[in-house]
């Protein structure tokens, strides 16, 4: 009877004794999370590692972990190549703004470099105290470059009240939409239309219009088929 105690008494000492050494190992510690700057460099270097994007002049800008994509690229498949390569771990958002041009230029170099370095050193540009070859969210801006809303090919800044304007002045002398009773709404690029049309051909014709005008993302169509109310 002795020794089938003592044989159980070391079989449990074998059975318990793992169990104490892992639950004396310490719990690893989160990860960090990286910072924007790092997120902004990683996002950097991804789009001008890629063929098609690497042309283009694409503006970066991390802020809590939410990308902002400024510029101008060539196509939509171009545009949602930028969002995927900006979707990483640590990214909660991407925010697209880049404007489809197929007529765009294409321009070498990182996105975000402002001018490039004097045998002086840093020296001032006229627009202020940023820095020639200094990255800064600021100076994005600042620096002759192109604002979130890109530019048409006359130099103007596309805005949304600049579509609005354009997309009416489509809509006058157009004789299928003569008798028509149509409002423009523009959010961010999206255009909205309401009102009421004389023809189903006239309403296909406004949305077409619509599309037409530079810097248009989207034309949402809740136009109406009837006489002007």
């Amino acid at each position: 009877m002795k020794v089938a105690i003592g044989s159980v008494f070391v079989v449990a000492v074998l059975v318990a004794g793992p169990v104490s050494m892992h639950a004396a190992v310490p719990q690893t510690a989160a990860a960090v999370k990286p910072s924007d700057s790092t997120l902004d460099e990683r996002i950097e270097k991804r789009i001008e590692k890629d063929p098609s994007l690497k042309k283009h002049d694409i503006k970066i800008a991390v802020n809590n972990g939410v990308a902002t994509l400024t510029g101008t690229v060539t196509s939509q498949a171009e545009r949602r190549k930028a969002t995927q390569l900006a979707t990483i771990a640590g990214i909660s958002r991407v925010d697209n703004q880049l404007v489809v041009d197929p007529s765009a230029r294409t321009t070498k170099g990182t996105a975000g470099t402002i001018g490039e370095k004097t045998k002086e050193g840093a020296e001032k540009t006229k627009e202020g105290a940023v820095k020639v070859g200094e990255k800064t969210k600021e100076g994005a801006v600042k620096v002759g470059e192109k604002t979130k809303e890109g530019l048409s090919k006359t130099g103007e800044v596309i805005t949304d009240a600049w579509i609005t304007t354009r997309v009416h002045s489509k809509f006058v002398g157009e004789d299928l939409l003569k008798g028509s009773d149509i409002s423009v709404d523009v959010n961010n690029h999206v255009v909205t239309l309401k009102g009421t049309v004389m023809s189903a051909a006239a309403r296909a014709r406004a949305v077409e219009q619509a599309k037409e005008v530079e810097g248009v993302h989207q034309v949402i169509d809740h136009l109406t088929i009837g006489p002007k109310k």
